[in-house]
């Protein structure tokens, strides 16, 4: 039996799951052997046709919007282009960096894409921790709890962007740090400590604002306590 996915909303016409992490989006060239897709379970569990408005990365879990039909889709598709949606999430770096910023660094789109194009996410520190385990050639392992929010669209942005400055995301095999990557393991987080916290926009078909929050998976909450932070929306926006 296939296992249902998290609604964190749903009218007739879109809704939004929280993904979680380890969940492809659909079969692609890098889907060899795998049988179990985001896109599949949504067909599912809606038991209709489904248009995925974006995606996330296998490793990333949190907020997916999606369309019931071409219409919405279409018109949910081109506020994402125009950046007439609010994309938050939550990632746990290595180090502190600075409390706000915003980072301009072109990226490529990937293997066998190598044009780059303008890439935008604006970084907010939301908190700091330091424990005891020793990293490299200092006595203490630094982390911080950033909020990321891209303004652009390019393949594994933030992840790319938090490489480009050091402060890389834990428990990302392909552009993190090995050895911050084992310190959590250790600690029995094994996945990369990035989720698409929040999304908000104006639903095309009534006006009315949305804003959708999707809970944190039972691993990350074991990250976010090991350094003791807090949680919930109302705690991190306060």
């Amino acid at each position: 039996m296939i296992e249902r996915l998290d609604v964190l909303y749903q009218d007739e016409s879109c809704a939004i799951v929280n993904k979680p992490s380890g969940l492809m989006a659909h079969a692609s060239s890098l889907s060899r052997g795998e049988d179990d897709f985001l896109l599949h379970r949504l067909r599912e569990q809606f038991q209709c046709k489904i248009h995925l408005i974006h995606r996330l990365d296998r490793a990333t879990s949190g907020c997916v919007l999606v369309a019931f039909d071409a219409e919405t889709a279409s018109a949910l598709g081109k506020m994402f282009m125009s950046r007439d949606v609010q994309k938050d999430y939550l990632a746990i770096c290595r180090g502190w960096p600075d409390e706000n910023f915003t980072i301009d660094y072109a990226l490529d789109g990937g293997p066998g894409k190598p044009e780059k194009k303008p890439a935008i996410t604006e970084f907010k520190r939301l908190a700091v921790a330091e424990l005891s385990t020793p990293s490299a050639q200092h006595e203490t392992s630094r982390y911080a709890l950033m909020l990321c929010s891209p303004l652009t669209g390019r393949f594994r942005q933030i992840r790319r962007h938090l490489k480009h400055l050091s402060h890389h995301l834990i428990g990302d095999t392909s552009q993190g740090d090995g050895r911050h990557n084992r310190i959590f393991r250790m600690q029995g987080v094994h996945r990369m400590l990035l989720h698409a916290w929040r999304l908000r926009f104006t639903h095309p078909s009534h006006g009315e604002i949305i804003d959708c929050y999707a809970p944190l998976d039972l691993e990350f909450t074991k990250a976010m306590a090991l350094l003791n932070w807090p949680i919930t929306p109302e705690e991190l926006n306060a």
